[in-house]
């Protein structure tokens, strides 16, 4: 599958990116599906740019005062990193109850959902724009959430661990803790959407008058308490194909297993899928070597489209690249001189044990204490951020 050119994996898309954001333009019309949204996070979830960069890079050409809504965006995925960071895998179970027990949900997305053939033309073309581009407007993604969720009354861990394999941006704090706001785990109350709500943002062809959602939101109260999930697809409705996920990456984008020859006495610096940003400095004769961890990706596998978005760039900074289980990439390395990277979340289980990692970078100030709230966690983090947007 060719890469769509309007996310091409380079530094210069991701830039050129930047440069577009008109920041009150998106401020009015961001919950609109053709609102002025950047399409920035693709590369900020595999590390091009950083969210230090999009702001500096933005408040250059247009000054923000700190509390500006696009400023406030980029806080709630930091805040969602700073939830990981304190509660680990916790955040792939409900942090609290929801409208209903964990129990009274469906563990299995139904089929009519996966092929975008449920008869409510939002949820279809939803689905149908995921599966075409691997990307989805985030009020998309909610009305998406809390269909499934409050609707069909499917489990938000199912249907949040189905959305994150087909996403070209999917971050598992950002995606999971999403959906637990959605699904009124992780926030005070569910999120619930109606036709008329569908109406305003969408385009026409997403419209579903007469639908199951086009009632008022005292309604869609009820029916979040209610355990009886709504029916399914109409008989004949058109379905779409769901793409595969692959737990490896495809043959022919050049990745081997480790080899301890490769690395012996050498100093690397290894790049793996979450920094793929522009390489440090580094000493004279350091190898840039690549790296895929078959554990994660066997648990958290990514469509074509991902894969390649990753592969291509990762090519460009490595010389070589490894596919291969966590032992296998520890005993390979054991005979470098020094191994160095940047820390990830998504590989916590393994890469401290490789590596000496440098922080990431981070754009709000660090919060020692766990916030379990966004205004809180935003109360600490945010005093600083005048000298990013001043311009």
């Amino acid at each position: 599958m060719p890469l769509l050119d309007a996310y091409a994996p380079t530094i210069a898309a991701a830039h050129a990116r930047i440069a577009a954001v008109r920041p009150n333009a998106y401020a009015r019309t961001r919950n609109a599906l053709d609102g002025a949204v950047s399409g920035l996070s693709p590369y900020i979830t595999h590390g091009l740019v950083s969210l230090t960069d999009v702001l500096a890079g933005v408040a250059a050409r247009h000054p923000l005062a700190a509390q500006h809504k696009f400023v406030y965006e980029l806080g709630w995925r930091a805040y969602f990193r700073h939830v990981w960071d304190h509660r680990g895998d916790g955040i792939l179970e409900s942090i609290h109850e929801g409208s209903m027990p964990d129990a009274a949900y469906a563990t299995e997305l139904p089929a009519d959902i996966r092929q975008g053939c449920t008869g409510i033309p939002v949820i279809d073309q939803a689905v149908r724009t995921l599966y075409d581009t691997g990307m989805l407007h985030n009020h998309a993604r909610m009305w998406l959430a809390s269909y499934v969720v409050h609707v069909r009354k499917v489990h938000w861990r199912c249907g949040a661990n189905w959305l994150y394999g087909h996403l070209l941006d999917g971050d598992l704090a950002s995606n999971h803790l999403s959906w637990q706001w959605v699904a009124g785990t992780g926030s005070h109350k569910p999120y619930l959407f109606n036709a008329d709500n569908v109406a305003r943002y969408a385009p026409v062809s997403w419209h579903s008058p007469g639908s199951v959602i086009d009632v008022s939101y005292e309604a869609l109260d009820q029916l979040t308490r209610q355990p009886a999930p709504a029916s399914g697809s109409p008989v004949g409705w058109p379905c779409a194909t769901e793409p595969p996920l692959a737990g490896e990456p495809p043959q022919d984008v050049g990745a081997v297993a480790p080899d301890p020859n490769l690395v012996k006495g050498r100093q690397v610096w290894l790049v793996h899928p979450w920094n793929l940003g522009r390489l440090p400095e580094l000493p004279h004769g350091t190898l840039v070597l690549g790296v895929f961890v078959s554990e994660f990706h066997r648990t958290w596998p990514w469509s074509d489209r991902r894969w390649r978005f990753v592969a291509a760039r990762m090519a460009e900074l490595t010389s070589c690249c490894w596919h291969g289980d966590a032992a296998s990439i520890q005993v390979a390395l054991e005979g470098a001189q020094r191994v160095s990277s940047v820390e990830e979340p998504h590989l916590s289980a393994w890469l401290p044990s490789w590596a000496e990692c440098d922080a990431a970078p981070t754009l709000f100030a660090p919060v020692d204490r766990r916030c379990d709230s966004f205004s809180q966690w935003w109360t600490r983090a945010s005093p600083g951020l005048s000298r990013h947007t001043a311009g």
